[in-house]
């Protein structure tokens, strides 16, 4: 089995495949203070519940986008899986030719994402990934990746909003009634979810006028099933694309 793990700002993903079938997968909070007995052990545990062996895991695959915690559990599979992780970085064989000026200023999630979805769905793609941030990357139709946009995630827009608003309190990121609400909470709403709904629509428009008329939509993320019911631009929900990623990069680069 290979296992695959996705380490972001605010969670951490992992899946088990078992040939190219993805089993079972998992996703819970990111936290730097663990340490790696603790990464190990509930990994460990994960397993356990799954009905898997420590010892039938073969391989590891990382990304991360969080330097502290990519030594961490790095650690953690040594000691709990012994297995020497694949930590993907732009020095890996991709099968891309990526387009970017600057590949270290390029976060590795943002590859594995349109790695996947050029294999899985084809080109021209625009890939959008609602993490922490929100991402918008493009990638030609054949198959080279050529940049993309970052803009706040969601989450981390609306907390900055309660942050430096006194007089506003902190609701859910639930759908209102109507986009005009009629009381606090559904105007924040309104004005949080579908505010956001606007900026990703007029992204994928500027997009699609510089890719083509034929451009696909893939979206994945912790917040793409909130997103992608609210409007029409998404072609594909894939939210487990970057797992997908991970397992054709290692397979590309460990024989």
């Amino acid at each position: 089995m290979l296992l695959v793990i996705d380490i972001g700002n605010t969670n951490i993903t992992l899946g088990l495949y078992d040939g190219e079938a993805l089993g079972a997968r998992w996703r819970f909070a990111a936290e730097n203070e663990k340490p790696p007995d603790e990464y190990g052990l509930l990994i460990l545990n994960l397993f356990r519940q799954a009905g898997v062996t420590a010892s039938s895991v073969h391989g590891v695959a990382i990304s991360s986008v969080v330097p502290p915690l990519t030594g961490i559990i790095s650690n953690a599979c040594r000691r709990y899986l012994a297995n020497e992780p694949l930590v993907v970085n732009g020095a890996c064989n991709t099968g891309m030719a990526i387009r970017y000026e600057d590949l270290s200023q390029l976060g590795v999630d943002r590859i594995v994402d349109v790695v996947a979805a050029f294999k899985l769905y084809g080109g021209p793609a625009c890939v959008i990934d609602f993490g922490t941030a929100t991402t918008f990357d493009a990638v030609s139709g054949e198959g080279e990746y050529l940049g993309g946009a970052i803009a706040p995630g969601i989450g981390i827009a609306s907390d900055a909003l309660f942050q430096r608003a006194a007089k506003l309190p902190r609701v859910g990121l639930l759908r209102p009634p109507a986009a005009i609400g009629r009381n606090m909470a559904h105007s924040l709403q309104s004005g949080m979810l579908f505010g956001y709904i606007g900026l990703v629509e007029g992204m994928v428009e500027r997009f699609r006028a510089e890719l083509g008329a034929e451009m696909n939509v893939i979206a994945t993320g912790g917040m793409v099933e909130l997103i992608s019911k609210e409007t029409e631009v998404i072609s594909v929900i894939a939210p487990w694309l970057t797992l997908e990623g991970l397992k054709i990069i290692h397979d590309l680069n460990v024989d």
